[in-house]
């Protein structure tokens, strides 16, 4: 069975909104199960249940078919969101431009080389479909050569 996994904030912004649909779409097209996930950080904890998040996400965007909703607590929202996808074997990940720089700036860190996008597609082994705020999608999928597909930069936050 096909996983998508889409990371959100709580409670769902427009721009996690606008992820949430475009991972719904990818859900429906490919007949796929979809994760919706959330990271609570351990430090600014806010005590966000499953069916809490469930409640924001459907009164954002509707009710979601086949959608498994997770909480995760963890101290770096990054790291923990890879774990998941990991962990899940994620067939394709939908995440947010935003989110998509908070894990370039992670990866930097860690890295001397900051091939970030190779990075990311090497680890994740998936599709990564990256949304801008205004529905814009960017995907991975397909390409031959890693190198040509970097994740679009969402100039800071």
């Amino acid at each position: 069975m096909t996983l998508v996994v889409v990371p959100v904030r709580f409670p769902p912004s427009s721009h996690s909104a606008a992820t949430l649909r475009e991972a719904v779409r990818v859900a429906d097209e490919r007949d796929a199960d979809l994760t919706i996930l959330h990271v609570d950080l351990y430090q600014n904890s806010g005590g966000v249940s499953r069916s809490d998040l469930k409640r924001a996400v459907e009164r954002r965007i509707g009710a979601v078919d086949r959608a498994r909703y997770v909480v995760r607590r963890g101290f770096l929202v990054e790291e923990t969101i890879l774990e998941e996808i990991v962990a899940e074997k994620a067939d394709v990940v939908v995440i947010g431009s935003k989110q998509a720089g908070r894990w370039r700036r992670m990866v930097q860190k860690l890295l001397s080389d900051p091939d970030i996008d190779s990075f990311l597609r090497s680890e994740l082994d998936c599709t990564v479909i990256t949304v801008e705020a205004d529905g814009e999608v960017t995907s991975n999928e397909g390409e031959e050569n890693e190198a040509d597909a970097p994740i679009p930069d969402d100039g800071g936050d």
